[in-house]
C-alpha cells in the first residue's frame, strides 16, 4: 500500500530505545512519508523533529506549540517558530489549537497564542494542524475569524467532532485527518463522519506513540500501525485498503505541494 503518516511524534522519548527500528518498520508497512509534527516538549526544543527530516528524505516536519503548553510562550519561543518555519522540510504549522478537555493552560491564554500562531503560519504561508478536544464550537470560531481568508486551509488532526464540524472545517479548505482511535468498537460516531465527507479529503494518521488500533491497543503506538487505520476506514468506505490508502496519500501530497516519492 501507499501509505503517508499524516501525524506522528516520533522525536518522544517512548521511541528512544528503537527509533531507527521503528521507521525502518514504517517504511517496511509501506509508508511513502512521514510528516514528524514538531511540538515536542514544548517551548524549550522547538526544533524537536526537524534532525529527522533533515536525515531523510521521507520525513518531513512542522512547527509550532501545543495548547497545553500555551502558558510557557514568550515572544522569543514565537520568534524562533518564525525562523524555523522558513527551513524547506517544514510544510505545516502545528499542532495547535484549544484543548479543554486537560485545561493545562487557562482557556484565555491558549487562545491568544492560538491567533499569534495562525498570524505567524499565515506569514509563513504554511497550512495549519488543528488541535481540539472539548473546544470545537471555540476553536473553529477562531479558525473562522483568523485563518479562513488566508486561503491556506489545514488539516483537523485526529478528528473526533461531529459531521457539522467537519463540514465547518471543509468549507475553509482543511482536511480531516483521522487516527487510530477510528478503529475502538464504541467510536462509530468517527467512522460515521468518515463515512460522509468527501474522498479527497481524508487524510490518516496515527498520532505516535498514542492511540494505537485496535489490535494493538493499550501499546505503544507506532506508525507502521497506520495500515489499521486505513483498513477499518477503507471498510467503511466499501473500498480495497490499497485504493483507500492511495487515495488519502493524494490527499497528502495535494495539500503540501509533494511529489510521490520514486520507490521502484
Amino acid at each position: 500500500m501507499d501509505l503517508i503518516d499524516s501525524h506522528a511524534h516520533i522525536d518522544f522519548p517512548q521511541f528512544a530505545d528503537d527509533r531507527e527500528a521503528m521507521l525502518q518498520r514504517a517504511r517496511d508497512a509501506g509508508i511513502t512519508t512521514l510528516l514528524a509534527i514538531g511540538t515536542g516538549p514544548g517551548p524549550q526544543k522547538l526544533d524537536a523533529a526537524l534532525p529527522y527530516a533533515e536525515a531523510d528524505d521521507w520525513i518531513y516536519t512542522s512547527v509550532g506549540i501545543h495548547p497545553h503548553e500555551a502558558k510557557e510562550v514568550t515572544q522569543h519561543h514565537l520568534d524562533e517558530l518564525a525562523r524555523l518555519a522558513q527551513h524547506p522540510k517544514v510544510i505545516a504549522w502545528g499542532e495547535i489549537g484549544l484543548d479543554y478537555f486537560y485545561n493545562h493552560s487557562p482557556r484565555d491564554v491558549q487562545t491568544s497564542i492560538f491567533r499569534s500562531q495562525m498570524e505567524l503560519a499565515h506569514t509563513a504561508k504554511l497550512p495549519i494542524i488543528i488541535h481540539c478536544r472539548d473546544a470545537w464550537d471555540d476553536c473553529l470560531a477562531q479558525v473562522e475569524q483568523h485563518w479562513k481568508s488566508a486561503g491556506l486551509g489545514g488539516i483537523l488532526h485526529c478528528f473526533t467532532g461531529t459531521i457539522e464540524h467537519a463540514k465547518r472545517g471543509l468549507d475553509m479548505g482543511f482536511y480531516v485527518s483521522f487516527a487510530g482511535n477510528c478503529t475502538y468498537p464504541k467510536s462509530q460516531n468517527i467512522r460515521d463522519v468518515a463515512r460522509e465527507i468527501p474522498l479527497d479529503r481524508i487524510l490518516i494518521e496515527t498520532d505516535s506513540p498514542y492511540l494505537a488500533p485496535q489490535p494493538y491497543r493499550g501499546k505503544r503506538n507506532e506508525p507502521a500501525y497506520i495500515a489499521e487505520v486505513a483498513k477499518t476506514l477503507a471498510a467503511v468506505r466499501n473500498l480495497a485498503p490499497e485504493e483507500f490508502a492511495s487515495a488519502t496519500a493524494a490527499n497528502f501530497r495535494r495539500l503540501f505541494g509533494i511529489a510521490r516519492p520514486d520507490v521502484s
